[in-house]
């Protein structure tokens, strides 16, 4: 099963897929995402490190507590499902690149 494996170049390749993944974290981390709820009356972005880092309200919904915490909460949950699914194509990317790993080393 491993007659044609070179594993003196394992450690060369487990280090060039550790500086892969702490690049695509860089990348990740700079990367906005924005979801809107109640035909855009709300708004709510987060990064790629999954940090909610604005909100934006249309002053119509500040007399409607229950409408905003509904689109709130649904705003949330969209951006976040959202930055879910781009780690999730970073990981399949990476992994896609290290195709190394399925032939020789």
């Amino acid at each position: 099963m491993f007659e044609n494996m070179d594993f003196s170049k394992m450690g060369e390749m487990l280090q060039k897929a550790q500086e892969e993944a702490r690049k695509m974290q860089e990348e990740s981390a700079k990367k906005e995402f924005t979801a809107k709820s109640g035909g855009g009356l709300l708004k709510v972005t987060g990064n790629g490190k999954g940090e909610i880092i604005d909100i934006e309200i249309d002053d119509s919904l500040m007399e409607d507590k229950d409408a905003l915490q509904i689109l709130l909460i649904s705003a949330i949950n969209d951006v976040l499902q959202m930055i879910e699914e781009d780690k999730k194509h970073a990981a399949t990317q990476m992994l896609g690149g290290l195709g190394g790993f399925t032939g020789k080393f």
